[in-house]
């Protein structure tokens, strides 16, 4: 399958199979989110999700920005009243549910600003990498307003309360190696390096079972989100992997001594 772009209001979707690259696309603004932007989002989520050759989802700025945050210009129209502010976050929230929702791995590829909203996009991702000169921020002390309950629960999740209170309280500017050193990025690679060290990540992941990593995805986020027993889902998505035809291939190739070619591409029900 050959490459194709969408684009919807300064996001791009590039399909690059096994890849999806959803790109922030107004590197002449440092890719900073407007409210067309939030809602042009779920849209190309979709297209995504109906893309089974899109087996890893790549998440980057254009230029040489990951996301400023949102869009200063319009913050005086998007607050100007109580039904302006409920419109805004509900289509910010629809644009981060829809990036978690994706069923397959998702990661970030940070560099230079990413900035409030920019690192709540992040935080949707299951893995964040970053380039050695970049640096993250969450603002909203600085401009009068709050960071929403569900970007400071996925904060207080990824490093704690105490660590989320320092950097929304601050809204200090965190170097990437503080940022790894606390488990705000997973990976911190040189500049020049980011692009190749996160295809190549990505190339590894579409290799393997999409079986496996979908079904973990599922299972590592019903964990986190507060199963604390295996319930009879997951105990029924164990079973249904055991006897699904990746782990068929995945037995062959390994008493065969090749290199497995796995074929899942389905849905995995969620587990509740």
């Amino acid at each position: 399958m050959g490459r194709r772009g969408e684009f919807m209001n300064d996001i791009s979707l590039i399909l690059e199979p096994p890849f999806a690259r959803l790109r922030l696309d107004r590197p002449d603004r440092r890719n900073v989110m407007s409210r067309a932007m939030w809602l042009a989002l779920p849209d190309l989520c979709v297209l995504i999700a109906e893309n089974s050759h899109a087996l890893v989802v790549i998440l980057e700025g254009a230029g040489s920005h990951f996301c400023a945050g949102a869009d200063i210009r319009e913050l005086e129209t998007l607050y100007r009243d109580a039904e302006a502010i409920r419109d805004i976050n509900e289509a910010m929230q629809n644009g981060l549910k829809a990036l978690i929702a994706l069923e397959r791995p998702t990661i970030a590829a940070l560099r230079g600003n990413a900035l409030g909203a920019g690192l709540a996009l992040a935080l949707c991702c299951d893995l964040r990498f970053c380039a050695d000169d970049a640096f993250l921020a969450i603002p909203p002390a600085k401009l009068g307003i709050l960071y929403g309950f569900a970007e400071t629960h996925r904060l207080v999740q990824t490093l704690g309360p105490s660590r989320a209170k320092d950097l929304l309280f601050s809204g200090r500017r965190v170097e990437c190696a503080e940022a790894l050193a606390m488990g705000l990025i997973d990976r911190l690679v040189a500049p020049d390096e980011l692009a190749a060290t996160v295809s190549a990540y990505a190339g590894e992941l579409s290799r393997l079972s999409q079986h496996s990593i979908r079904g973990e995805k599922i299972a590592i986020e019903a964990i986190a989100g507060g199963l604390a027993n295996e319930s009879p889902a997951f105990r029924a998505m164990i079973e249904r992997a055991g006897a699904g035809e990746d782990f068929v291939e995945g037995r062959s190739a390994f008493l065969d001594k090749r290199a497995p070619e796995f074929r899942f591409r389905g849905r995995l029900d969620p587990l509740g």
